[in-house]
This record gives C-alpha cells, sequence and structure tokens, in this order.
C-alpha cells in the first residue's frame, strides 16, 4: 500500500510539473506590418529558409539618417528590412521608454512586390 501511494504521489507531482511547463503562453499583438526594405537587405538571400512563425528581432536605430524613429527588424541576427516608416512612431516610443518588442512570420507571399513579401507581426516580448 505504501509503495502505491508513493508512486501516485510521484505521478501526481510529474503531472503538476508537466501542467506548469506547459501552461500556454499569451501575447500582446500591438501591430501587424509588412516589411519595409527587404529587397535591399538579405531578405532574398534568406527567403527559401523563412517560414511563418518564425521569430523575429526588432532593433532601435535612433541615429539612423533617414528616420529616427527607425526600427531594424532581424531574422536570426541578420537584417532582413524595417517597420515601415508610417508606422514605426508609436513603436519606437515604446522601445525608447523601455518596452520589449518583438516579432514573428505570419506571412510569407511571393511575388514581385517586395511590400507583399513577408507581413509580420510586433508583440510584447516574453521575460525569457
Amino acid at each position: 500500500m505504501r509503495r502505491w501511494l508513493r508512486f501516485l504521489s510521484v505521478l501526481w507531482a510529474l503531472t503538476m510539473a508537466w501542467r506548469l511547463h506547459a501552461a500556454p503562453t499569451v501575447e500582446l499583438l500591438v501591430q501587424t506590418s509588412p516589411l519595409a526594405g527587404f529587397q535591399y537587405h538579405a531578405g532574398p538571400a534568406l527567403w527559401p529558409l523563412m517560414r511563418v512563425g518564425d521569430r523575429l528581432t526588432l532593433v532601435r536605430e535612433p541615429w539612423n539618417p533617414y528616420d529616427s524613429a527607425a526600427i531594424r527588424v532581424e531574422w536570426h541576427g541578420v537584417p532582413i528590412g524595417f517597420v515601415p516608416k508610417r508606422e514605426n512612431k508609436d513603436l519606437a516610443r515604446l522601445m525608447d521608454a523601455g518596452t520589449k518588442l518583438a516579432g514573428r512570420i505570419v506571412h510569407l507571399q511571393r511575388g514581385r512586390n517586395p511590400w507583399q513579401r513577408v507581413l509580420f507581426d510586433v508583440h510584447l516580448a516574453h521575460a525569457d
């Protein structure tokens, strides 16, 4: 009987640990944007490797000579473009205030128009 109770208590502990580990995460979506400048960066070369769901890193570039609110988008540490200028002001303010933002590819489309090739979500980053 004691062995059976010990087995049940270990099984219960493992089940609880798995549930805590497998708890769903919630992301707060901030915006969805097309990727700007894809054709001028490493995007075309990386295109065959990119997948929907891939994480993107957003890097603030306040020193950018073309746009003081510039936010560079990186895929696995390689620049692939920018958040469009018409959509980056609020994100830049959030990032400048210390808010951690991240991105994720939500749509990839073949085509001639580089503004339609990559669509990505911007969301609050997880505290990993």
